[in-house]
């Protein structure tokens, strides 16, 4: 009798100690579980020997990028009642180790293994990234990184950003926009923050595919300097540059923020490249931006920011984003920036936090992603779709959620006059 489906739920709700909110489907055609509720498929015996080896997210994520897993009904239903099993279980939830001291969990695992069997360690898929941890965010170490994560093939960035290809978050006007609307409106809020004008120089660090150096010269006549690590990159952006005649204008290299020294700039913009300096690296990051601005130039820092931890000595890493999306990517509370930011001897001006705005960006890229699968997947690999489409997805939930947000900060470096240029209600951008 085909029963593997019931064992999993029953094996698994006694571990957790909770029943499952999924439904189940087994590799051999049984079902088990709430009959409306999205469907946790797994495929194959290795699925349960990657949770068996690997408990927890990496587990979970393992399985998902080989295929071992999916889920099938509302994505974003599942994940939301995943997430309260893996990832929210509360300050009250057991730990792995205290499971195990429970003799009826200990018997659990026993079968779990007899279900998993042969109980032989899995091979991570090929798309984990496995480097040491030893030397994080030096020159080298941010390259390899940097190039793991945008060096997927622009024709793939092309399906999920559409032709505005920016990668971060929007500026919706309405939730009913589009997401090229979106986008141009954040590359205008972001221009009209720093003030902008013919004549001025910008700097824009991180600068992705050449959006928001298009963007400035196109519509603001500035001349803009845009640096990345990534070769794919850099060689799409001047292209880009180059249809749009834009060539006397902007100029687009791939070099580290940290080796610029044709400053100063009037403005520098940093959008969504900040997250890959790393916690120990920031201020040394701000103290580089403040170095290459004019006394009165402004920065544009924006920057995905987390909760705050009651004791920030036991944050950690999120296993998945950091094998697979976001080698060595940190992320800080919005305060800690700002801290950061001022200690390099910027005044910080405007906070603006825009994190819904992120969800729905996400659910669009999600869309773009899903209405052309087959050719993602032959694009890149369909291991490496299926990450995007995880994190994607889960980052969505996380933004809606507010277990992450999002700021657009904005800080100047004050002249010794003390006079900011900026106008006495300085919110006129919106």
């Amino acid at each position: 009798m085909a029963d593997a489906a019931l064992r999993l739920r029953d094996l698994f709700g006694q571990l957790l100690g909770v029943p499952l909110p999924v439904r189940i489907r087994a590799w051999d055609g049984s079902e088990a579980g709430p009959p409306d509720a999205p469907a946790l498929v797994v495929r194959n015996r290795r699925a349960v020997r990657r949770l068996l080896w690997k408990p927890g997210e990496l587990g979970l994520a393992r399985a998902w990028v080989a295929g071992d897993l999916d889920i099938e009904g509302d994505l974003y239903a599942g994940l939301e009642m995943m997430s309260g099993l893996v990832w929210e279980r509360g300050e009250d939830a057991r730990t792995l180790s205290e499971v195990l001291r429970d003799p009826e969990a200990r018997a659990a695992v026993r079968r779990l293994i007899v279900l998993a069997w042969p109980p032989l360690p899995p091979a991570p898929p090929r798309e984990e990234l496995r480097r040491p941890r030893r030397h994080l965010h030096t020159k080298s170490s941010d390259k390899r990184a940097i190039s793991h994560h945008y060096d997927v093939g622009n024709d793939f960035y092309e399906i999920v950003l559409g032709p505005s290809m920016v990668y971060s978050c929007a500026y919706w006007p309405d939730p009913d926009s589009t997401l090229e609307t979106a986008q141009y409106d954040k590359l205008d809020l972001i221009s009209r923050k720093l003030g902008l004008k013919p004549g001025l120089r910008l700097l824009d660090v991180g600068c992705g595919w050449g959006s928001m150096a298009i963007h400035a010269a196109r519509e603001y006549g500035v001349s803009v300097v845009g640096v990345t690590l990534s070769h794919e990159q850099a060689a799409y952006a001047r292209k880009r540059v180059a249809g749009e005649g834009l060539t006397d204008r902007i100029e687009i290299r791939v070099q580290d923020y940290r080796d610029v020294e044709d400053g100063p700039f009037d403005a520098i913009s940093s959008i969504g490249m900040a997250e890959h300096v790393g916690a120990d690296r920031y201020l040394e990051y701000a103290e580089n931006l403040f170095r290459l601005l004019k006394p009165g130039g402004r920065l544009l820092n924006h920057q995905i920011g987390r909760r705050p931890q009651r004791d920030e000595a036991s944050y950690h890493l999120d296993e998945f984003i950091d094998a697979y999306v976001f080698p060595d990517g940190e992320l800080a509370p919005v305060g800690t920036t700002v801290t950061q930011l001022e200690r390099a001897g910027f005044e910080v001006r405007d906070v603006e936090s825009i994190r819904e705005h992120y969800g729905l960006t996400l659910r669009r890229w999600v869309a773009n992603l899903e209405g052309d699968w087959d050719r993602a997947m032959r694009l890149t690999s369909p291991g490496r779709a299926r990450v995007w489409r995880l994190y994607m997805a889960a980052c969505a939930l996380a933004f809606e959620r507010n277990r992450i947000g999002v700021n657009q900060v904005l800080a100047v470096r004050a002249p010794e006059s003390g006079a900011s240029g900026l106008p006495l209600r300085s919110r006129t951008w919106n």
